[in-house]
Order: structure tokens, then C-alpha cells, then sequence
């Protein structure tokens, strides 16, 4: 079978794209500036570290908390409404950052900074998703995920420059601009006069999955701060436990409501129940790495904070240029060729990392480097472009909550189980061991061959994607209407086109 050309992008599309990358630009570039700035805040708060380090936790649970909500929200308020009230909502949670005057008020003012920055990117999907439909999302999302691959890259840098030159406020009072010229643009851009419901609360369903989120979210921070030793805390362990508890009774629920605050019956969807297993296991593969990569070079080979972040700058050139060719790809000829073919390039790419003990050089990590951030970002957009192929339009926003928890909590797991790992290795090597910078590398590298089999596992739900794009209906029926393979009025016994 033969690609088919897909619909052009039109202008009115692209400029939604556009104003869209602006919006969500501010809050990709806060996650990663603020952690240059915590030393700062530190020495000028008279703070300890553990103190200082829920200036980027609350933040993350606070994310973790609001997610679940963003598909109630916009059935119920609409994207557009939603989408104003995001950037506002982060505008001024940054104004107060930059106005904190101690520790506590600065944690205090990361809330409300981080539930406009845990809504602006769901809502991105959600409204991109509806406007391009299942033809177009590839490209599209190649536009608006450039920023998430330039944030990595820029914010380091750009927060150095700040803190140096005008202190640490000013990566808060960066955002200003930034959300005013979104705010302008998306008023004037997005639809107006969207249908609303009056959808109903899951209350039950609020009690469990977000607290059981931040639970799982902060026990797996907390698992990846340690690093001394295998086990962890009772806190930890309680919390893991504990939010486990909750979301697997939130499942339960869900199962048994008509209107639950995730909508399980989207796994009914074949694409979808495939492309929500990639991107927890996405999160797992991408998520984990970040982690040892930064400690490698700064604990074994001995860089500085800002050698490290150019040595890292190469998997987000890639990174950059994969979601750059991805989108067009991706609507050309369908997920699942792009899906395997991303995923082999990644592991192929992570296998040096697992030599680390035999001393690679600098240059042969960075071309590593460059072609994993490739296959990254081809495998991002390929997930991201199956997860809707098959999801009526009026269940986007629902499809898009769902995948936005489900990639949180693989990306924190990811984490949490690579720092878990790399301290069982690094606890069996002795104070007496005659090479410990050797054993330390090998310690690094055997925890990257974790990464590689969560990568292969990767491979089991990439083929039950389908291998080529079809033309799909605008349904706005429930999934449940929709057969096994996801395509309304298809044929189940033909399987997967």
C-alpha cells in the first residue's frame, strides 16, 4: 500500500500553531530556568537545600494535581476559555514569584504558577488536536513542539545570564512579556462560540486520582533525590504505597461511572490503548536517562554546571531536527512505521551508554547523543500523532487528560526507577576499590542497559499501532461506538489495516 498525501496545513492553522508555541514556550522555558536559579534563592533566603528544593516540587505536584482536571474543565468552560485563564493564571503566579520574600512565599506562589503551567500544555493538544483532526496533528505538533526541544537547550544558558546580570527574579519576571503576547494573540486567534456542557464533577473521582497522583508524583522525587542507597524512606515508601492505593481504586471507579474524570472507555480504542502504553514507557526510556546523563558528567568525568549543560545541548539539537521531519511523516504514512523504526534508532543510539566503563570519548557520546535526541523526537510526534488518530473530536479533551497523567507518571517512574537502580550499583563499590572512577562508569552503564530493555519493551505496543494512515470520519460519537480497531464502520475480522 501506498502513502497518500495529506491535507495541506492552511494559514488559519499554522497561526493557531503559532500562537500556540508562544503560549506554551513560557511555561517550557520556566521548568527548566528555575533550577539554575535555586542556588540564588538559596543563599539570599538563607534557606537549606531541602527547604529550596520545593521551589521545583511544589510546582511539579501541583502539575500532577490539576492534569486530571483539564478534560472536565473544557468540556465544561470550553478550550478557548480555559486556554486565557491558563496564561493568566501563570502571569501572575510568576509576578508573585518575583515579589516573594522568603522561601515559604516563594513555595507558596510556585502553586499558582505551576496550575497555569500544568494546564497550558494539555490545553495545547487539546485545542491543536480539534483544529488540524487526525490528518494534519503530525505536522502541526512539529510546530509547537519545537519550544519544548529549544527550552531544554536555551533555559540553562538564558538563566545564568540572568541570575549573573540582573538577579534571580528576573527568570520569573522573563515570563511577563512572554504570557501579555500570548494572551494578545491567542484573544484574537482562537474560535469563539465552542459548544459547552454542563458536564458533571466526578467528585469521587477528584478525591482519588489527583491526590493519588501528587502521592506517587512526590514518593518518586523523593526516590530520585536520595540516591545513597537502594531503599528509601517510610515517607517514600508510604507515599508510593499509598498513591498507588489511590489510583488503583480511581480505576475501580471508573469503571463503574458514566462520567468519571478519566475516561476509560477510551481503551476500548485499539490506537489509543497502544499509544497510551508507548508513552508511559516513552516516559520510562527518555525520563530515566536525563537523570543519569547530568550525574555522569558532572560525578565521573568532573564538568562544571555549565560544561554539562552544552555536553547535553547535542540530544536536544537532535531532538529538534527528529520533530522537525517527524510531523509530515508521521501524516504521510501512518504511526506505526515511524514508531518502530524512532524506537530502533533510540536503542541503537542508547547501546554506547552502556560501555561507559570503556572510556568512550567526548566526541563519540555526542554523535550518541544527536541520534538518540533524533529518534526521541521522531518517537514523541509518531505517540503523540496515534493517541488521536482514532479519538473523535468532541473526545479529544478527554484523550488528552488521560495521556497527559499517564505520561507524568511514567515520566516521575522512569526517574524514580533509574535513580533506584544506579544506587544498587553504586552501593557495591567498596571505599578500597583500586579504579573507583572505573567502577563508577561501569556502575553508570549498567544502569543504562535498564534503559535499552525499556526501550525494547517499547517495540510490544508499537505493533498493534496501525501500519498506514486511513481517511476517518469526523465521529463525534463515544468510543465505546467505535470497534476494537477504532475506525467507525469498519470490519473488526480485518484487523489492522
Amino acid at each position: 500500500m501506498s502513502a497518500k498525501q495529506a491535507p495541506p496545513l492552511d494559514r488559519a492553522l499554522v497561526t493557531l500553531g503559532a500562537v500556540q508555541m508562544v503560549g506554551s514556550f513560557a511555561a517550557l522555558l520556566d521548568a527548566t530556568i528555575v533550577t539554575v536559579a535555586l542556588d540564588a534563592t538559596s543563599r539570599e533566603f538563607g534557606a537549606s537545600e531541602g527547604s529550596i528544593a520545593w521551589v521545583s516540587t511544589s510546582y511539579l505536584l501541583t502539575m500532577a494535581l490539576v492534569t486530571p482536571l483539564v478534560g472536565w474543565a473544557v468540556d465544561r468552560f470550553g478550550a478557548r476559555r480555559m486556554w486565557l485563564f491558563a496564561l493568566s493564571t501563570f502571569l501572575i503566579g510568576s509576578v508573585l514569584c518575583a515579589l516573594a520574600w522568603s522561601v515559604g512565599s516563594l513555595v507558596a506562589f510556585r502553586v499558582v504558577q505551576g496550575i497555569g503551567g500544568g494546564l497550558v500544555l494539555p490545553l495545547n493538544l487539546i485545542i491543536l488536536g480539534r483544529a488540524a483532526g487526525p490528518e494534519r496533528f503530525g505536522r502541526i505538533m512539529s510546530l509547537v513542539a519545537i519550544p519544548g526541544q529549544l527550552a531544554p537547550i536555551l533555559g540553562p544558558v538564558a538563566g545564568g545570564l540572568l541570575i549573573s546580570g540582573l538577579g534571580w527574579r528576573w527568570i520569573f519576571l522573563i515570563n511577563i512579556p512572554l504570557c501579555l503576547l500570548a494572551l494578545a494573540l491567542s484573544a484574537r486567534t482562537l474560535p469563539r462560540g465552542e459548544q459547552r456542557g454542563e458536564a458533571p464533577l466526578d467528585r469521587r473521582g477528584l478525591l482519588l486520582l489527583p491526590p493519588g497522583l501528587v502521592l506517587l508524583v512526590y514518593g518518586f522525587s523523593r526516590i530520585a533525590e536520595q540516591g545513597n542507597g537502594p531503599g528509601g524512606t517510610s515517607v517514600t515508601v508510604g507515599c508510593v504505597l499509598l498513591g498507588a492505593a489511590a489510583v488503583t481504586a480511581f480505576v475501580v471507579h471508573a469503571r463503574r461511572t458514566e462520567d468519571a474524570l478519566i475516561d476509560l472507555r477510551l481503551f476500548s480504542v485499539r490506537t489509543f490503548r497502544a499509544s497510551a502504553v508507548m508513552t508511559f514507557l516513552h516516559g520510562v526510556a527518555v525520563y530515566g536517562p536525563l537523570l543519569l546523563l547530568p550525574l555522569f558528567f558532572a560525578r565521573v568525568l568532573g564538568h562544571d554546571a555549565d560544561s554539562v549543560g552544552w555536553l547535553l545541548a547535542p540530544q536536544g539539537i537532535g531532538s529538534l531536527i527528529g520533530i522537525t521531519v517527524a510531523g509530515s511523516l508521521a501524516d504521510r504514512y501512518g504511526p506505526r512505521p515511524l514508531v518502530l523504526a524512532s524506537t530502533v534508532l533510540t536503542l541503537a543510539a542508547t547501546l554506547p551508554f552502556t560501555q561507559l566503563a570503556s572510556g568512550l570519548d567526548t566526541w563519540a557520546l555526542s554523535g550518541s547523543l544527536v541520534v538518540r535526541g533524533f529518534g526521541v523526537g521522531l518517537l514523541g510526534v509518531a505517540i503523540a500523532t496515534a493517541s488521536y488518530r482514532d479519538v473523535p473530536r468532541a473526545r479529544i479533551s478527554r484523550a488528552t487528560s488521560t495521556i497527559s497523567v499517564v505520561q507524568r507518571v511514567g515520566a516521575s517512574f522512569g526517574t524514580a526507577m533509574v535513580a533506584l537502580l544506579l544506587a544498587v550499583q553504586l552501593s557495591g563499590i567498596g571505599r578500597q576499590d583500586p579504579d573507583p572512577a572505573g567502577a563508577q562508569a561501569a556502575a553508570y552503564g549498567n544502569t543504562f542497559w535498564w534503559a535499552v530493555a525499556f526501550t525494547v519493551l517499547a517495540l510490544v505496543p508499537a505493533v498493534m499501532l496501525p501500519r498506514f494512515k486511513r481517511d476517518l470520519p469526523d465521529a463525534d460519537g463515544p468510543p465505546q461506538d467505535l470497534p476494537e480497531n477504532g475506525s467507525p464502520g469498519t470490519d473488526t475480522s480485518a484487523g489492522v489495516k
